[in-house]
């Protein structure tokens, strides 16, 4: 045999074998032209995610992802959703290096990003089992479904001062305002994105919101940004009690920390759901894909809820952590807040400035 015709039997085995590999990791159903984004994928290498999910709860999509598609390389940066945007916005205007993705709990945000031209238009082969009102134009999707919590801490609130609805917290900040004076924390809406978001959705869910926000003045509130700083509070009794807080991550403390107990309000639960994008400026456009389809496929799904314990939006998935086992026990209770333009209003300049003006002088009482 000639080195030539060798060279050239080498070659079409290495095209082979490289057909196979992409083959072998084709998800069941997907269209035949698929095996080209997988393909290209593998030629990037890498894909670079910005996202609010801490690290220690992605690490095991991280991991599966690498399994799934060995040679793409996952760069996964976890911050604060203020900082997520803020710092994409200026990597975007100085044209300088960003993420592929964002996944981001703060939805308005996501969203006004979307809005504004960022996002990369991309039908997922997963669509069909994705809720329609996670879907924004095929640039927004909602990959979670997080119930939105009262935490509290068990060893520390008597059974008949845990609250059961919006109504019995405001009560309990009315009545008991002595017993709960610096033990109530939440978000502090002018440094969290998503706890801004949540608390104009509560705005609009609570036909009592402002008389809530008064008597929550009463018990002087101790705000943060973010939901491991209150989880540590709650868990340490620093403070007894928490509310809008993210169901997902306190059912993850639980799990260490017996002393965590967990409500969702009976009269509504908002349901947050995590939006994801890929990037039109992407320099890993085709990774920025398959991480998408991953994060929205069964696969992935079954991952976020049975190990990452952020609740599959999925119809199809089972276990504790999915919107089919929520609807059982809370039913109508659930309010999902939908991945769309809606969530652009609330952050008029204007408008916020309002709000928070507002917010600050019905905790003062007036």
């Amino acid at each position: 045999m000639t080195a030539t015709r060798r060279d050239a039997l080498l070659s079409l085995a290495a095209l082979t074998l490289a057909s196979t590999a992409v083959r072998a990791q084709m998800p069941a159903g997907y269209p035949a032209g698929y095996g080209d984004v997988i393909a290209a994928a593998r030629k990037e290498g890498k894909i670079v995610v910005y996202s609010t999910t801490d690290t220690a709860s992605a690490k095991p999509l991280i991991d599966d992802f690498k399994a799934l598609y060995p040679g793409i390389s996952v760069e996964y940066n976890d911050m604060n959703s203020t900082e997520l945007y803020n710092r994409f916005i200026s990597e975007n205007a100085a044209s300088s290096a960003s993420a592929d993705v964002l996944w981001s709990s703060a939805m308005d945000l996501q969203i006004k990003l979307v809005s504004e031209g960022r996002a990369l238009t991309y039908a997922s082969p997963e669509l069909a089992h994705v809720p329609s009102w996670a879907v924004w134009r095929n640039e927004a999707f909602g990959t979670t479904y997080e119930p939105i919590s009262f935490v509290y801490n068990k060893r520390l609130l008597a059974a008949e001062d845990i609250p059961h609805s919006h109504d019995e917290l405001m009560q309990m900040f009315t009545t008991k305002a002595d017993k709960f004076k610096g033990k109530v924390t939440t978000y502090d809406i002018e440094k969290s994105g998503v706890g801004f978001m949540l608390i104009n959705q509560d705005a609009q869910a609570n036909p009592k919101f402002w008389d809530f926000v008064k008597a929550l003045g009463k018990v002087g509130p101790r705000f943060q940004s973010s939901t491991g700083t209150m989880m540590e509070r709650i868990s340490s009794g620093e403070n007894l009690l928490g509310f809008n807080l993210f169901m997902s991550y306190a059912v993850l403390r639980a799990k260490k920390d017996p002393s965590i107990g967990i409500v969702n309000p009976k009269d509504y639960t908002l349901v947050m759901s995590r939006v994801m994008f890929a990037s039109k400026t992407a320099k890993n456009p085709n990774a920025a894909k398959l991480w998408l389809d991953y994060i929205l496929s069964k696969r992935g799904q079954d991952i976020i809820a049975g190990k990452a314990d952020l609740g599959s939006i999925r119809a199809d998935v089972s276990g504790e952590m999915t919107a089919a086992a929520l609807a059982k026990s809370l039913g109508t209770a659930l309010k999902p807040i939908p991945v769309g333009p809606d969530l652009l209003g609330a952050l008029d300049q204007t408008k916020r400035l309002a709000f928070i003006k507002q917010w600050q002088a019905a905790l003062k009482g007036s």
